[in-house]
């Protein structure tokens, strides 16, 4: 069941250990925060056991599985990952940069970078037997979750916000899951799914399940094959839980550790300006994030107050030399529609946050016009198309 080289979980704060060689596989596989702490756990791999020409072969994210927790054959997949990184000139000559890419991840099965982290944390649901799995989800988590779990007809349960995109809660039911829309926000969408699911279930949250983030570090795999092993100047992604910027962190130290690249290139991650935990975080130069109080962002995938990655995030960032910063909602929009008005790629309102941030970067000077940046969106912008039409209807569009 499990790949060779994973050798089990790690609590994150205590380093208390649950290993392939002490453990029940079904108990690793439906493992949740450390019983002793409350902590994250996080997976641990023995990379000396990783032949690093197997993680350099094959488009799709498990055909890396020498460095997932489970063996490929034993997947639940839907060909997710294998996404573009699509050149994009013009916006590189906009903003003086030797070159720009877009690791566009609105290509995966249900149109967000999500789906390679659920995949792995469906299966290992699978794999240890669990009836009934569920998390709290500003849409898209919710929406893949159900999609992986209809493979193996396990039931599911999204706990998503009110103002939760419609496709999103469209597609859940679709896909079979099972769906309660919670008046307010995702942190009451939280709240509604401790309180009021009372039958046992997995909980496949961000950090709640070891797996999700861990899948997510394919997108470094992927990024760096794309450009045949040679490390950008720049990561820019867009931050919400915490999970997309430890995944692709975690990602890219193997990669240095395998011998693939020489060393991290800095990751920056960004936030929308109401509702900035990590990034206010980051600029206080505190190693945890303070609850939100009042978010308010039209980017509700990212719209977490509470993000259960945050301290994690905030040390990944810094582990690579990047930073985190803020850009408001407008430029982030105008920046989903200039990508996608030159550059042909459909980039969805969280995309067009990291977007907004690269601008952001390369107007301050952080990046000039001997760096090369990889933007990734981590969405479909037919998520929520509705938002972009408005804000060019509010340009007279």
């Amino acid at each position: 069941m499990f790949s060779d080289a994973f050798v089990g979980l790690t609590c994150t704060d205590c380093g208390a250990s649950l290993t392939v060689d002490d453990a029940d596989p079904e108990a690793i596989a439906g493992a949740g925060r450390c019983p002793d702490c409350g902590a994250p756990r996080v997976p641990e791999y023995d990379l000396d056991a990783v032949d690093a020409d197997a993680v350099r072969a094959g488009p799709r994210a498990w055909d890396r599985d020498a460095v997932l927790p489970f063996d490929a054959d034993a997947a639940l997949s839907a060909a997710e990952g294998g996404t573009p990184s699509v050149d994009a000139p013009r916006v590189a000559e906009e903003l003086d940069l030797a070159g720009v890419e877009i690791k566009d991840e609105a290509r995966n099965p249900t149109g967000s970078v999500l789906d390679r982290g659920l995949s792995v944390a469906v299966t290992a649901a699978d794999a240890a037997g669990a009836e009934l799995i569920a998390c709290a989800s500003p849409g898209n988590a919710g929406q893949s979750m159900a999609a992986y779990a209809g493979q193996v007809d396990l039931r599911s349960y999204a706990f998503v916000p009110t103002r939760s995109p419609f496709s999103n809660k469209a597609m859940v039911n679709v896909h079979g899951g099972e769906m309660k829309v919670v008046p307010g926000r995702l942190g009451d969408a939280v709240d509604a799914l401790a309180e009021e699911l009372q039958s046992e279930y997995v909980d496949l949250g961000a950090f709640a399940s070891p797996f999700r983030h861990d899948g997510l570090k394919t997108v470094a795999y992927e990024l760096l094959a794309d450009r045949d092993w040679d490390a950008p100047d720049a990561v820019v992604l867009p931050a919400g839980t915490g999970e997309l910027v430890v995944g692709v962190v975690d990602g890219l130290r193997e990669c240095v550790e395998l011998g693939l690249i020489d060393e991290l290139p800095p990751v920056y991650a960004v936030q929308a300006e109401g509702c900035a935990p990590i990034a206010a975080a980051w600029q206080a130069g505190r190693d945890d994030t303070e609850q939100w109080e009042t978010p308010d962002t039209i980017v509700g995938e990212l719209e977490v107050a509470d993000p259960p990655g945050g301290a994690l995030a905030l040390s990944a960032i810094a582990e690579t030399g990047g930073e985190a910063l803020t850009v408001e909602d407008a430029d982030a929009l105008e920046s989903a529609v200039a990508v996608a008005s030159t550059e042909t790629v459909e980039v969805g309102l969280a995309g067009g946050v990291a977007a907004a941030g690269l601008w952001a970067l390369a107007a301050d000077g952080t990046l000039g016009s001997d760096d090369e940046a990889v933007v990734v969106n981590t969405e479909a912008a037919t998520k929520a198309p509705d938002v972009l039409r408005s804000h060019l209807m509010g340009q007279g569009v």
